[in-house]
């Protein structure tokens, strides 16, 4: 067949994801080299975690694929931070990573409204017309109306053992010959990245009764709100280097490909190689290692925190190292992979090139990392693709909108320097935007971008009306002279604690007794956000115009320095300066309000 609106190009996380979505609109092709390899977990098996599960549960919201996916899966759930509040909680899905691509094969192999065609896209030529041929590497020319690059790390990628390296998208897999010079002959400016893996072991040459083991939590949580059926069926365990790891890398750096000056790209800050972790906090005699199963009957295991690019034999040696790995047997070795990047400043927020309409670009092309940050950039280019393909009007999501808001406005306005990780301090008013309450926040904006349908929407609307009528519930009943939601507010008391009092609530599920308890102990907090949030966007349009950056002592010296250089009109101009972080805006604004004539651009 031929002729689609949407053309995918990759079915990594952020491919799998525009495909979805883009296949709820019209006809979409998946074009990848492999069937097989839709849906694979080339990394840690796993999804979630800081600043990460927060975006699966946006993605989920507006209608996506990961969370279900992910919970269908999972092996181990845990909640990461329970004991902080509800701004930094985190879900964390350990995975059996090859039923993940299996379930993943099973949805889109078997969606009525996407094709999937094996190929390697070679170029990208307009129509005339406003459309795109996507051409292959045999000669076929596929006509779309809208193209999505999910290349992941394939687009000239390379892979480095040591100092040996070979054209690789990730191991044992051909890279992407083409699309780099594609879409530098359209003008892109490309960087070069490089990310990498840890080598997975052997699971029965790890002695476990040596590790310590952190158990999945008893009461499983899922993304969808119904955990998988194995979602407690196995632990994870933590290991650690010792001093004798840390000498055999620090003799050994000249083997490192990065240290050697033999790779050119950049590498993440927030997810090191063992040997960067090694060199730069050399004062540290051991760095954690999280050891993750591959699945309940698992042949091997994941040694989260040890990425490397040294050497085969010298790996064997350094995870040999390593308390209850002392017999370990490699199975697959850590390696690095260098690939190209698109500049993402070129980009709209929909993630549409703005030197090629109709080119669409999502996941770690973009400059980013992670299969969650993937996942939820292919949500919002699949949708963008589909709905320019069928000539709907493009609806926009802003920053204040959530955790996908913040990422899309980062790579936007500020773009990187290096790998992008989501974070929770990246998000400025991360208690209005919860894990916990992103159906309430996204599933009206799913519903209407055509992404969630009249069912889900009504399901969420019934979910917070019950929660409502509890909170009303809890402040209508009292208890000595108090109302239930005060005593609810003390520190020490459980919803469970109020009920054993003698209040009687209505009958809610776990999500929404989560949702009533976190409302009603952490209100003050959250009003007092949301109305720093509305300050906050009256003063966007504020000017700047004159103002002397240098003699704003209360400003970071990195803020003073790059605004100083930049200068921006107004206030909103000025939060998307790279280096400003929300801090410095506050402290703009204080500096405002302290007599400084301001006026409000148009």
């Amino acid at each position: 067949m031929s002729g689609w609106n949407v053309i995918v190009i990759g079915g990594g996380h952020a491919g799998l994801e525009a495909a979805w979505a883009a296949a709820k609109f019209a006809r979409t092709a998946l074009l990848v080299g492999n069937p097989a390899t839709i849906g694979r977990m080339p990394c840690n098996p796993a999804v979630g975690g800081p600043g990460k599960s927060q975006l699966v549960f946006e993605v989920q919201a507006l209608g996506g694929l990961m969370g279900r996916l992910a919970d269908d899966t999972a092996i181990h759930t845990r909640v990461l931070n329970a004991s902080k509040g509800p701004a930094v909680q985190s879900l964390r899905v350990q995975n059996e990573r090859d039923a993940y691509a299996e379930r993943a094969q099973d949805v889109i192999l078997g969606h009525p409204e996407i094709d999937v065609v094996r190929g390697e896209a070679a170029d990208l030529e307009p129509d005339g017309n406003g459309g795109w041929f996507v051409v292959t590497t045999d000669g076929r020319r596929l006509h779309t109306r809208s193209v999505v690059v999910a290349a992941g790390t394939f687009m000239r990628g390379v892979t480095w053992y040591g100092r040996h390296s070979r054209p690789e998208g990730r191991q044992g897999e051909p890279p992407s010959r083409f699309l780099s010079e594609a879409l530098a002959r359209g003008g892109h400016v490309l960087k070069r990245y490089k990310t990498g893996t840890p080598p997975r072991v052997r699971a029965d040459s790890v002695r476990f009764a040596d590790l310590l083991e952190i158990p999945a939590d008893p009461q499983p949580r899922g993304f969808t709100g119904r955990p998988g059926p194995r979602a407690t069926e196995s632990p994870t365990w933590q290991t650690h280097t010792t001093p004798e790891t840390h000498r055999l890398i620090q003799e050994n750096l000249h083997e490192s490909p990065m240290y050697a000056g033999d790779i050119e790209g950049l590498g993440p800050r927030y997810c090191p190689s063992i040997e960067d972790k090694v060199v730069r906090f050399a004062h540290h005699d051991r760095h954690l290692l999280f050891v993750e199963p591959d699945g309940v009957q698992t042949s091997e295991v994941y040694l989260q925190g040890f990425s490397s690019s040294l050497p085969p034999a010298l790996q064997d040696q350094l995870v040999r190292t390593l308390p209850g790995f002392e017999a370990a047997v490699i199975q697959r070795y850590a390696y690095a992979v260098e690939y190209d990047v698109v500049d993402s400043t070129e980009l709209t927020l929909n993630l549409e090139s703005r030197l090629l309409p109709g080119v669409f670009t999502a996941g770690q092309i973009n400059g980013t990392s992670g299969y969650e940050e993937a996942a939820a950039q292919g949500l919002v280019a699949g949708t963008a693709a589909a709905r320019r393909a069928q000539g709907l009007e493009q609806v926009r999501i802003s920053r204040e909108t959530g955790y996908l808001g913040v990422l899309l406005d980062d790579l936007v306005f500020k773009g990187s320097d290096e790998p992008y990780r989501m974070m929770t301090s990246r998000v400025e008013h991360r208690l209005v935007v919860r894990q916990d309450n992103a159906d309430e926040r996204l599933t009206e904006l799913g519903f209407e971008l055509g992404l969630v349908d009249q069912f889900r929407r009504q399901a969420v609307a019934e979910k917070y009306r019950r929660v409502g009528e509890g909170m009303r519930s809890l402040q209508t009943q009292r208890l000595q002279g108090q109302p239930g939601d005060v005593w609810l507010r003390r520190p020490e008391f459980t919803l469970e604690d109020v009920e054993a009092l003698g209040l009687n609530l209505p009958d809610l599920s776990a999500d929404e007794r989560e949702a009533l308890t976190i409302r009603v102990k952490y209100a003050g907090y959250i009003e007092r956000a949301e109305r720093q949030l509305a300050s906050e966007d009256k003063a966007r349009g504020l000017s700047l115009l004159g103002v002397d950056f240098a003699g704003i002592t209360a400003l970071s010296n990195e803020a003073r320095e790059k605004l100083g250089r930049a200068k921006p009109a107004t206030v909103a101009q000025a939060a998307r300066v790279p280096g400003v972080r929300h801090a410095d805006i506050s402290a703009l604004l204080v500096h405002l309000r302290r007599g400084t004539t301001v006026s409000r651009e148009t």
